[in-house]
């Protein structure tokens, strides 16, 4: 299994940054971190394992990515415009610095982006923001509105970085035409507290004309036994 380690300063963070590649071919797939998780929190939990075949295979190539949530929504000793603000500085540096570097390596034009709980925001949020550069989203047991780490403050940064919020008033055809293309799945558990965080979402596209899989798993299926089986059965499209 190929596999590459990068590290260089980011002009859009103003800090080093590292991420892990994974497989020399394919559908391209960014992976985001659990809550202030590092770019080796899959690989440390055996996640190329359960994708084996389709990275050997050359079918899909995984990006691993480090977070910077203790610097944004959990940097709890910033004024909560700065939380949203530095996010926006994270979603500059996967649009300008991780994508280019993806494309120069692979030049397969679909994109996925995936995560789990906390990571499964940022999945959602990046490809809901950038419909023109991700073809699929999946989100595991995710949260999908800010509120929580914006201490009643609520500002245009906040909004355009809270997919709930901004999917609900989104006006732009181009962008709407765009998003009913995206393959957007959202699996969360039955008795899982975040669970009316993904029916939120989910309705919220549908108001908007678009499509998306939602799938409720049997218990709270918030961990990384139910993330293997989920990411296995959803990695090709909605089941």
């Amino acid at each position: 299994m190929h596999r590459e380690y990068h590290r260089w300063y980011s002009p859009s963070l103003g800090r080093d940054m590292e991420l892990l590649i994974v497989g020399h071919a394919g559908a391209r797939l960014l992976v985001f971190p659990t809550s202030m998780g590092r770019f080796y929190e899959w690989e440390d939990r055996g996640m190329f394992n359960t994708l084996g075949d389709m990275i050997d295979s050359g079918n899909l190539q995984v990006y691993c990515v480090d977070s910077v949530d203790a610097e944004s929504w959990y940097a709890r000793w910033k004024h909560p415009g700065a939380r949203a603000w530095r996010n926006i500085e994270y979603d500059n540096y996967l649009a300008n610095e991780v994508l280019p570097l993806s494309r120069q390596k692979n030049g397969n034009p679909f994109m996925i982006t995936i995560g789990a709980s906390f990571g499964a925001y940022h999945a959602l949020n990046f490809a809901l923001r950038h419909p023109d550069l991700v073809g699929r989203a999946i989100g595991l047991s995710g949260i999908y509105e800010v509120s929580r780490w914006t201490d009643g403050y609520y500002d245009e940064n906040i909004y355009f970085n809270s997919p709930v919020d901004y999917i609900g008033g989104e006006q732009d055809w181009g962008r709407l035409e765009l998003l009913r293309k995206q393959d957007v799945i959202l699996a969360v558990g039955r008795d899982d507290s975040l669970r009316y965080s993904s029916e939120q979402l989910s309705s919220a596209l549908w108001n908007k004309g678009i499509g998306n899989a939602l799938r409720l798993w049997d218990g709270w299926a918030h961990d990384w036994p139910y993330w293997h089986q989920m990411i296995r059965l959803y990695m090709g499209g909605h089941d």
